[in-house]
């Protein structure tokens, strides 16, 4: 049974924490715990671009971006693995250089000094040389870098599934079984 974070930041792409959540409610039987974590500029964006507020609708644990007190800002709860999805380059660049100044920093902090899995969605293109080293500091720290860049060989339909091959990735890394596409398969 898995803990997992999900910390879900400020930048565009909503449409991916979405599909993340439902994909990890779907996947209930394998999970333990998620607790999540959304910034001010998550909430924005979700209602922005997809017009609701059905984070809320969830059944997991929601804690805000201050409470220190949440189990998974220490590494004695023993959460597995953290996904960031989407990962502004600023929330990223706070992560790399470990300034711990909320409670997403903090957990992936706290993943990252336990060696754990951190999956960082990121969001942003193009990348400028300090996102690039950025990443390079997080992947040398055991973080893994997962863009936000869908393939089509499953030839997706719909939006949903276009996200779908991205956040599938995350899942897979994370350790969780999913019945999705498998190349050659």
């Amino acid at each position: 049974m898995h803990k997992i974070v999900v910390g879900i930041g400020g930048s565009s792409g909503s449409i991916y924490a979405k599909v993340l959540l439902d994909r990890l409610k779907n996947l209930k039987d394998q999970t333990q715990a998620v607790g999540v974590v959304m910034t001010e500029n998550a909430k924005f964006n979700w209602k922005y671009e997809l017009g609701n507020e059905d984070y809320n609708n969830y059944p997991f644990s929601f804690f805000e971006k201050s409470d220190f007190m949440a189990p998974f800002a220490s590494g004695s709860a023993k959460y597995g693995s953290m996904i960031i999805c989407p990962c502004s380059m600023g929330l990223m660049g706070r992560v790399a250089h470990g300034i711990s100044n909320d409670l997403i920093t903090r957990a992936a902090d706290v993943i990252l000094k336990e060696r754990r899995k951190l999956i960082m969605v990121i969001r942003e293109t193009p990348f400028s040389l300090i996102h690039i080293n950025n990443m390079k500091t997080i992947t040398e720290a055991g973080g893994i870098i997962c863009p936000a860049i869908p393939s089509f060989y499953s030839q997706p339909k719909t939006m949903e599934e276009i996200v779908a091959t991205v956040v599938d990735r995350a899942l897979d890394l994370a350790g969780l079984q999913l019945n999705t596409y498998r190349w050659g398969e």
